[in-house]
């Protein structure tokens, strides 16, 4: 991974102040053709100490920092690990994946599939598609050649606003990519999506169970605190005749 040094990624933390030790802080000016949700939303990029952490390292995004938080406490990605991140653009958690697989030295495999445009990222195959298609899964899989050892996706659907609408369009898109995750998990795979707070739907939380050995649900440290956004983590995963009866 770019600029990583011998330094791990996911030790990173909040930037202070020598002087003083304090977090520092930068006010931004409401600029007379800016609407104030923009200027909220610079204020909050340019003292968000992930943002600063990512640009040093040379990361996509910060959320480059949720999956190495996730992973330094769960060790999901290992060397050698066939990996496909869904909702992968900017490249963030591709290029975590890249790093931890060993991709680079030949040792794994990642395939990062968005809707959107994704510059070239050494280590990785990229894909532009919309997994919405009735086909896309097919097009992934033909792609990825065999097996993966993990899934990740960080798919989201625009917001709306409303609670109850947001939260149905981020289930879906976890149901999308559970889905195809059954059909390309080798025996032990895991899997990890994004989800909103207050969790699994009971459907897609039986299904998880049903497949995986455990599941658990995980805010790290680099979502924002007054973000819905969580993570479930399914680990273990118990082989394609588990899902059997639900696809005959």
């Amino acid at each position: 991974m770019t600029n990583q040094g011998k330094k791990r990624p996911g030790a990173a933390g909040p930037k202070t102040s020598v002087m003083t030790g304090r977090l520092l802080h930068t006010k931004v000016k409401t600029a007379r053709r800016r609407k104030n949700s923009s200027t909220l939303w610079l204020a909050r990029q340019l003292n968000d100490p992930y943002v600063a952490e990512a640009r040093t390292r040379g990361l996509r995004s910060r959320a480059a920092f949720k999956l190495m938080q996730i992973d330094d406490r769960y060790k999901l990605l290992k060397s050698g690990d066939s990996v496909v991140d869904l909702g992968a653009a900017p490249g963030g958690w591709t290029q975590v994946a890249v790093e931890r697989v060993g991709a680079l030295k030949g040792k794994g495999k990642v395939l990062a599939v968005d809707i959107l445009g994704m510059e070239p990222l050494q280590g990785a195959e990229v894909m532009q598609l919309d997994f919405t298609d009735e086909d896309a899964d097919v097009k992934v899989k033909d792609a990825l050649g065999g097996p993966a050892n993990v899934v990740i996706s960080d798919m989201a659907a625009p917001t709306t606003g409303h609670r109850q609408t947001d939260h149905v369009r981020i289930v879906y898109m976890c149901e999308l990519a559970l889905h195809f995750a059954v059909d390309v998990l080798a025996p032990g795979g895991v899997f990890i999506a994004k989800v909103l707070k207050g969790g699994t739907e009971h459907e897609l939380l039986e299904k998880l169970k049903k497949n995986f050995a455990t599941v658990r649900h995980v805010k790290p440290e680099a979502s924002r605190p007054d973000s819905r956004e969580a993570y479930v983590v399914a680990t273990g995963f118990r082989g394609q005749d588990s899902d059997k009866s639900d696809r005959d």
